[in-house]
């Protein structure tokens, strides 16, 4: 049986080699990774999946500001085991990030990702359309969501990250660790 859980220390590693083998080195130049480096999940917004022991699926949600400071989450990347995709795996991580997000009184998600398969959750372009990204993106796949309606209404400008800033071990951590698995690549 697959449970749906809070993040734990434990699972940061395995996370990593899921994100690994879902997306590859490429997945360290993009630009929502920027976004994301050196910075901490928005709190109770970082979600797995295991199955037994093994952890079979992640989400995580982080504090950015849409524009001249308007709150925002951005959302990514979502991973699941390939031997699971396509099971709905991804859609109950999804809602429950999703859910938690509301619950704890956000208004809104940004992502890039693939807009019909994030449309059945309420994403669309036009939701993003006065923002961007502070790097390259495709614009197609750059999609917001409003949990709070209106929340994005009149957003403009690039997002930038405002979450807590990762403990500076933790950050040495992780760029020995991109490091080593870009060269690898």
């Amino acid at each position: 049986m697959i449970q749906i859980r809070d993040e734990i220390a434990s699972d940061v590693a395995v996370r990593e080699r899921l994100l690994d083998a879902c997306f590859g080195p490429a997945r360290f130049l993009k630009t929502s990774q920027r976004l994301r480096e050196g910075r901490l999940p928005a709190r109770g917004l970082a979600v797995t999946a295991v199955h037994g022991e093994k952890l079979v699926g992640t989400v995580r949600l982080w504090e950015v500001a849409a524009g001249c400071g308007r709150p925002a989450l951005l959302l990514g990347p979502l991973a699941v085991d390939p031997s699971l995709q396509g099971a709905g795996l991804g859609g109950a991580l999804m809602r429950r990030a999703l859910t938690r997000a509301a619950e704890l009184g956000h208004g809104a998600v940004l992502l890039v990702g693939d807009a019909p398969y994030y449309a059945r959750f309420g994403f669309t372009g036009e939701r993003a359309a006065g923002l961007a990204m502070p790097g390259p993106f495709e614009r197609e796949r750059f999609l917001g969501l409003d949990l709070i309606p209106g929340a994005l209404d009149g957003a403009e400008g690039v997002l930038h990250a405002t979450g807590r800033l990762a403990p500076l071990p933790e950050i040495a951590a992780e760029a020995a660790g991109a490091a080593a698995r870009r060269q690898a690549a």
